[in-house]
Formats: C-alpha cells, sequence, structure tokens
C-alpha cells in the first residue's frame, strides 16, 4: 500500500522550522501568516492541507454551525471573536487577597459578577477593587505577568 502523501506532509510539519510553516501559510492562504504561535499555524494548516485534499465542509454544515455560534452568543460578533477557551468555564470562582481583604469573583455566562454587580472584564473589576489600571487577567493570576510583557 503506498503512502499518503497528506499524512507525510502533516508529519513534517511538527519537525519544520517557524519559517517554513509560514511559507506553506502564505502558499496554502495567499496571505501573510497571522503572528501567532506555531501551534496555532500547525493545526490550521493541517486542516487547509486536508480540505485541500480531501474536501472541506459541506455548505449545509457551515451553515449549521454559524446557527449554532448565533445561539450560544446571541449574534454579538464581539463575543464570537473571544476565544471561548481563553475565559474560565462559568461558575468558576477567582479568587484574590488585595491589601487583606479577600475578593471573589464569579465567571458567568455574559462575563463576571464582583460583589453582585456584572462586569464585562477582569480588567474593570481589577480597577474597582485597586483604584488603578490593571490587566485583570494577571491581577487575578491567570496569566504570568512576565510573558504578558
Amino acid at each position: 500500500m503506498k503512502p499518503d502523501p497528506v499524512l507525510a506532509r502533516l508529519a513534517a510539519m511538527k519537525a519544520a522550522p517557524v519559517a517554513e510553516l509560514k511559507k506553506q501559510w502564505r502558499e496554502l492562504f495567499s496571505e501573510e501568516p497571522p503572528a501567532f504561535n506555531r501551534r496555532y499555524l500547525e493545526s490550521r494548516l493541517a486542516y487547509r492541507i486536508q480540505e485541500l485534499a480531501y474536501g472541506g465542509l459541506k455548505q449545509e454544515t457551515v451553515r449549521r454551525l454559524q446557527q449554532m455560534g448565533e445561539q450560544l452568543d446571541g449574534g454579538n460578533i464581539t463575543t464570537r471573536r473571544v476565544r471561548a477557551d481563553l475565559k474560565p468555564i462559568v461558575g468558576t470562582r477567582l479568587i484574590r487577597e488585595w491589601q487583606g481583604v479577600e475578593h471573589t469573583v464569579t465567571v458567568t455566562q455574559d462575563g463576571f459578577e464582583w460583589q453582585g454587580r456584572p462586569y464585562q472584564s477582569l480588567s474593570a473589576i481589577a480597577r474597582a477593587i485597586t483604584g488603578s489600571r490593571w490587566n485583570g487577567w494577571i491581577f487575578f493570576g491567570l496569566k504570568d505577568h512576565r510573558r504578558a510583557a
């Protein structure tokens, strides 16, 4: 049995330098690659290679996925663009001590809740707690401040 060239190409991506992945991106997407990490480039390239070789999703499936997305985010394009895997799971409690006072934030479907009030962002809550501008993800320990710089 002859080896599948698509699988060989996908396997070769793991050892390819990022410059090669970006070159493949230009070839496959006819545009400059985004400034995302290697894992993102690999996953999108792998999908595109398979899509071109084996065919993409049926239009009916694409429409259905779009409808499901609109049901989940209420048609809010901003919500749709925020990566769902970045936000903690609904119901998660974030606890932070600030100047001897413990603050608890609950992750909600629409954002966050602190002291019974809804907030769109953790940064707004961090500002309310500290009185100064903070990156909310760093303030609550969800992002390493050294890597954010």
